[in-house]
């Protein structure tokens, strides 16, 4: 027994030469940051010399270097204000108000697809215009006929640039906006506009005195002759009363007033006052 458990444990001289050599790179490994720091000496900062050479660099630039690397420094210092209507301001003179040509050629762009400025707070709406921008700038914005404290929008006609002029709605809630208008065929009342997804009360609370209504701007369905797909935009209807308005239609013949629409089961009194002002019965 005392010879198998001998036998079972002893090593060959090959294995206790593998054992030392992991012994001694273990050993070595852990003395290398020992080694390391005895052997390396930090260098001693002059402190006057230090001081000399800031000293200098002060004197060469009394801004510090902060105000050298500054972009509103450097822009301070080739800025020419005047007053000026940015809706089609020509780039030499945005150069001259002291924009680079990054910023210049965002504002080409926004003015390329369609945008105008309405107010002054507009251009702090662009993608580039610093603060220190707009705060230089606006004093000097002049856009004719526009007041904007006695801004107000018309809902049904107002593009997407515009809607954005409103307080607290970005290019993201006009665009959902114009896209829920579109399906609606227009807005019948303000009110509506809480039906935009993530418009809510307060939201609405915000804007709503900004806005105005036409009404005579809405697009009517034609319901005698709408096809299903079409009908089926409107979002005061589901998959299954558009069906129905178009089944009814093919039985009955064509509609002659909303008293007609009355029959029609699934569709009750709510749905049909939402849809009555888009109706029409050619």
């Amino acid at each position: 027994m005392k010879a198998q458990l001998k036998n079972y444990l002893s090593l060959t001289k090959k294995e206790w030469n593998g054992m030392l050599v992991l012994v001694i790179l273990i050993i070595a490994v852990l003395a290398v940051p020992y080694v390391y720091q005895w052997c390396r000496k930090d260098n001693t900062i002059n402190a006057k010399e230090f001081d000399a050479a800031l000293a200098q660099l002060n004197k060469a630039n009394p801004g510090g270097i902060q105000a050298y690397n500054s972009p509103a420094t450097q822009k301070q210092l080739t800025r020419t204000l005047f007053k000026f209507n940015p809706n089609s301001l020509p780039a030499d003179k945005w150069k001259r108000l002291g924009l680079s040509d990054k910023q210049i050629a965002i504002l080409k762009n926004y003015e390329a697809k369609g945008g105008r400025f309405y107010q002054v707070a507009d251009l702090k709406k662009i993608y580039g215009i610093t603060e220190a921008d707009y705060k230089a700038l606006a004093p000097y914005i002049e856009i004719p006929g526009m007041d904007a404290k006695d801004l107000v929008i018309e809902l049904n006609s107002a593009d997407s640039a515009k809607l954005t002029t409103l307080n607290g709605i970005g290019p993201g809630f006009a665009k959902r906006i114009i896209y829920y208008r579109e399906r609606l065929g227009g807005f019948v009342n303000k009110e509506q506009l809480k039906e935009v997804y993530g418009l809510d009360e307060l939201k609405y609370a915000e804007i709503k005195g900004q806005l105005k209504v036409d009404a005579s701007k809405i697009r009517k369905i034609d319901i005698n002759n709408i096809t299903f797909d079409k009908l089926r935009l409107m979002p005061y209807l589901d998959y299954k009363q558009v069906n129905a308005i178009i089944e009814y239609r093919n039985q009955h013949g064509d509609y002659s007033s909303l008293a007609d629409l009355q029959h029609i089961a699934i569709i009750d009194e709510g749905i049909l006052r939402k849809i009555e002002p888009y109706l029409s019965y050619k």
